[in-house]
């Protein structure tokens, strides 16, 4: 039992973190960040050294926050889901004001978030930090299907990311579809990541020849940096596994273990397929709340922003930053940790009254481990490489696994987390004397 003074200590402790209350409330702040995960909580972290904990506040629902890049390992049995996960309030920043709840409504022109628990935030400066949602819902049959023990899976969610490796074990012949989805998705690589993956644990367990694998991918290409792309055509090749393009899931018939999947270059054509172990990347958008107001987001539902500056097209006090926003690059974690900075500087010097002056290239990482090995591809904007270390990195490396495994998940909870990393990109010039991008 606490003493009156310990239990008065600890509940001052709370009211300070948390300002969420059970009434409707009226906030006002100099920055609000809707989203506490990976862009938001890194920028939060920044802006919290300079801001008072009144003017910084973090719009965010969710009591734990998931290192995501390693749910593909969870689903391959290298990890345990539990190695991906921390509590919010632990990653959070302690010198910001965190409101546990969702936005339902944006209205930028009077500078105002209202919240699903009917409180009003008003706001000098906004920055979006959604990330993007699970769709499973838009495809029929799938959401049954993963609710109960079947041969479905999917490692894109920390409820079901677990399941996945148990669907693997008791795979002992038959098909196995890996699937991508037709709308952008978090991760691009993490698709083929875990069909290769499951190509590995097959063969280390002597069954790889009684499986046929498939990789089903609605794009036009394997990968979108042809360097890796080049490098990814002869992994399948090697490893046997069959790849089909323009191949979009539509349905899961989970009762008699089917899988229809549709031509996008010819809609009217759908095919029926058996299988045995079925991995299910489900489709992805920006929360509705988000997606629905045009005032912020282009047609595809992305809040619309200059793709150099991070900066909203239109309204000025408005950034976003992550999964969420318009920019053409890849959406992955290793993105988010290269525009933190430019957000923070480029957000900053608007607060000064000056203009955004940092640029993001579109860098982005995508480790693409293919079984206890990884290619570990970095591109720009235009899909070119930018890799940091002075070898080919488009050739599958146990190093590469090795840091994908280790040394990436520390950096970004200690580092990243708390405002101290922003990319490889002073790393990358030091590595290559400094003639490096």
């Amino acid at each position: 039992m606490f003493n009156n003074t310990t239990s008065k200590f600890l509940l001052n402790i709370a009211r300070q973190f948390s300002t969420t209350t059970s009434k409707c409330d009226n906030f006002k702040c100099k920055l609000l960040i809707v989203g506490g995960g990976s862009g938001g909580c890194a920028t939060a972290a920044k802006f919290s050294k300079i801001l008072p904990k009144n003017d910084l506040i973090v719009l965010e629902p969710s009591d734990f926050h998931y290192y995501q890049p390693l749910f593909t390992l969870v689903g391959g049995g290298a990890n345990k889901i539990e190695d991906a996960r921390r509590r919010e309030e632990d990653v959070l920043p302690k010198n910001c004001t965190w409101i546990k709840d969702r936005a339902l409504e944006y209205s930028p022109g009077k500078n105002i978030v209202l919240t699903e628990n009917g409180h009003t935030i008003n706001y000098d400066y906004l920055l979006v930090a959604t990330g993007i949602e699970l769709r499973y819902d838009k495809i029929p049959g799938l959401l049954e299907a993963l609710e109960k023990p079947t041969d479905v899976c999917s490692i894109y969610s920390p409820k079901y990311a677990s399941y996945t490796f148990e669907v693997l074990k008791k795979l002992q012949s038959g098909n196995a579809i890996f699937t991508f989805p037709n709308t952008p998705i978090k991760c691009p690589g993490a698709p083929q990541k875990i069909c290769y993956l499951t190509d590995h644990y097959l063969r280390t367990h002597n069954r790889r020849n009684n499986v046929k694998l498939t990789y089903n991918t609605s794009l036009p290409v394997i990968f979108s940096a042809k360097t890796y792309a080049d490098a990814l055509w002869i992994v399948c090749k090697e490893r046997d596994i069959n790849v089909n393009l323009r191949t979009n899931l539509v349905r899961v018939n989970s009762d008699v273990n089917e899988a229809i999947f549709e031509n996008l270059d010819k809609p009217e054509e759908k095919t029926t397929v058996k299988f045995n172990m079925l991995h299910v990347t489900p489709p992805m958008a920006t929360p509705e709340s988000l997606s629905k107001n045009k005032q912020l987001t282009n047609s595809a539902g992305f809040v619309d922003v200059n793709k150099d500056t991070m900066q909203h097209v239109n309204f000025k006090n408005v950034f976003a930053i992550g999964d969420c926003c318009s920019t053409p690059n890849p959406k992955t974690a290793a993105a988010a940790a290269a525009q933190t900075k430019v957000v923070f500087e480029n957000m900053n010097a608007v607060m000064k009254g000056d203009s955004p002056r940092l640029v993001y290239d579109g860098y982005a990482s995508c480790p693409l481990v293919t079984g206890d090995k990884c290619i570990l591809a970095e591109f720009d904007y235009d899909f070119q490489p930018l890799e940091t270390f002075p070898f080919n990195q488009a050739k599958e490396m146990r190093s590469m696994y090795h840091l994908k495994r280790t040394l990436l998940p520390a950096l970004y909870w200690k580092l990243m987390l708390n405002g101290h990393w922003n990319g490889p990109a002073a790393f990358r010039k030091l590595m290559h004397l400094g003639f490096g991008k």
